[in-house]
């Protein structure tokens, strides 16, 4: 059978792209290789507890919100407000005002550095003013002009102005966020305070953004799983055709072809790959007719290929599932449902191994020192103590959803989550010396100890039940390369995506006729909005060259 549209991905990109498509009144069909759709954005329940498996709440940023508008889909969010968490202190973030209380935690524990943390937070207030403007209105392109065109256009010119005067300004901050705010302080715990919870090289607009989108987190009532599912009910219920459990493995863009693993073929008129960028090369490659394509349609490929060789997906995560006997009560006491705690001031820049020979395509200094430990160490001992030191310094992303959603965990009881960014490498190093399940073992003790000692006493006693999750288990899930959770890796020597917010309508774009792309490889930095951002894009797309067919 030959559908107008074939999605490969079912995380949000590929949901997005296929409910515009059916809403379009296109035949649709999707593709996802797991067993259920969602992608980094989902649920599951272990014994009563539900946890998040992927991203551990939502924020709009003008797009998610007008979107399920758009598509009047009804998901009942929750406020989800965060705290900062340093040492055994917490301070909880409300408001634009909060930040004044993160720079007071700030001055407790640097009081010699009073006048460089006052520099650090007039950046960080200079970058939420132009967040205010980027998400001061809903996306445009989620806006329906047919109603109220006027009053809608009265409020969008003005903004376009703003807009067009804001961009420059983001684009002038680009410079690896650590290496900016380093610029204020010679104190380098200090720097790492601010910047060690974000990615390796995160582009100082992207990582300083968060302080605005933290004020934006909401929760869906049910888990984050909640999204995904009504997006493929709708999708369902306008005779979409998803398949799950189901992986492509060839395509073939001259006969507009594709292939799963148990070799059936299916027919498309375009294709929004919103699955890892790699696996599009592959299943390319594999087409056992490509000999057969034109020679320019084999050249494109071909170049796709080789600009995307030894390219690096971005950090990923060890993530830790704990379930405790302590009460709801106990938690809401200490914490927001969402915390970023980092347990010690001394700083991931002190990790021993921070100075040892780089990774190529890195400078001599930069190294991940998860990285270099993946390289150069086979002793089991000194390796889980590079793993025991690095999880004292490291930052925590602690989500606790039953202080959101009550109905989350048992009575009585708390489901928490726990996680840190990880290194790929250093885990398949791990795996591949035999000692997987003793990594998985040993980081959830150590964790949880982490947090006994410093916020949460008696965290370790009313422990029921633990599960953890590794950079090669998202691997293995998503099929993403490297276990990223935001797509390329911003060490790159350079990035095989659009990296410009103005240009991003490029971004869905590829060498390949009938063919475009969605999702957190389309596009750098990438998250959720900009996966459903893309989606939306290629869905237009084609939508649009369908309608100018006929």
């Amino acid at each position: 059978m030959k559908y107008d549209a074939a999605v490969v991905g079912g995380g949000m990109a590929g949901l997005t792209a296929a409910a515009y498509l059916v809403r379009s009144g296109l035949s649709v069909i999707l593709f996802e290789k797991d067993l259920e759709v969602g992608g980094l954005v989902r649920t599951f329940n272990r014994g009563g507890f539900v946890f998040d498996g992927g991203i551990r709440a939502v924020e709009s940023s003008g797009i998610v919100l007008p979107m399920l508008a758009q598509l009047g889909i009804d998901v009942d969010f929750i406020p989800s407000p965060v705290s900062i968490g340093l040492g055994r202190d917490i301070v909880r973030l409300g408001s634009r005002d909060s930040l004044g209380q993160y720079r007071d935690l700030l001055y407790r524990k640097f009081p010699d550095r009073k006048a460089d943390i006052r520099e650090i937070i007039h950046e960080i207030l200079k970058v939420m003013d132009y967040m205010d403007v980027l998400y001061g209105i809903d996306n445009p392109l989620f806006l329906e002009f047919s109603k109220g065109s006027a009053e809608t256009l009265r409020g969008l010119v003005p903004w376009l102005f703003k807009y067009l005067a804001t961009m420059p300004k983001i684009a002038r901050l680009r410079k690896p966020v650590d290496e900016y705010v380093a610029g204020f302080t010679q104190d380098r715990a200090l720097v790492d305070m601010v910047a060690q919870h974000f990615f390796q090289k995160t582009p100082t607009y992207f990582a300083l953004s968060y302080f605005s989108l933290y004020l934006d987190y909401r929760y869906p009532r049910g888990g984050t799983g909640a999204l995904p599912r009504r997006l493929a009910q709708y999708i369902a219920e306008r005779g979409g055709d998803i398949r799950v459990g189901t992986e492509i493995q060839r395509v073939d863009p001259g006969k507009r072809r594709i292939t799963d693993k148990s070799g059936k073929e299916y027919g498309y008129g375009n294709l929004v790959w919103a699955a890892d960028a790699a696996s599009l090369v592959r299943a390319m490659e594999s087409n056992p007719d490509k000999a057969s394509m034109g020679g320019k349609l084999k050249e494109r490929i071909d170049k796709r290929a080789k600009s995307l060789e030894g390219m690096r997906g971005s950090d990923s995560i060890l993530s830790i599932f704990l379930s405790s006997s302590l009460l709801p009560d106990y938690f809401a006491n200490i914490t927001s449902p969402h915390l970023f705690h980092t347990p010690s001031l001394r700083g991931l820049s002190t990790n021993p191994l921070s100075s040892v020979r780089p990774h190529p395509g890195e400078k001599q200094g930069e190294a991940p020192a998860s990285r270099a430990a993946a390289k150069f160490i086979k002793d089991k001992n000194k390796l889980f103590h590079w793993v025991g030191t690095f999880l004292d310094l490291t930052t925590y992303e602690i989500s606790i959803p039953s202080l959101r959603d009550p109905a989350l965990s048992p009575p009585g009881k708390t489901g928490i989550i726990v996680s840190t960014l990880f290194d790929r490498d250093l885990t398949k190093h791990i795996e591949s010396l035999g000692w997987y399940e003793e990594l998985k073992e040993y980081a959830a003790r150590k964790a949880t100890s982490i947090l006994d000692e410093t916020i949460f006493p008696g965290l370790s006693a009313s422990v029921q039940d633990t599960s953890v999750a590794t950079p090669l288990t998202l691997e293995r899930m998503t099929g993403n390369l490297d276990g990223a959770i935001t797509g390329w890796a911003f060490t790159n020597p350079s990035i095989p995506a659009e990296t410009r917010l103005m240009r991003i309508a490029k971004a869905v774009e590829t060498p390949i006729p009938g063919i475009f792309q969605a999702g957190q490889w389309s596009f750098s930095p990438a998250g959720l909005p900009i996966s459903i951002l893309t989606g939306k894009l290629a869905a237009d797309r084609i939508a649009k060259a369908r309608k100018v067919k006929r």
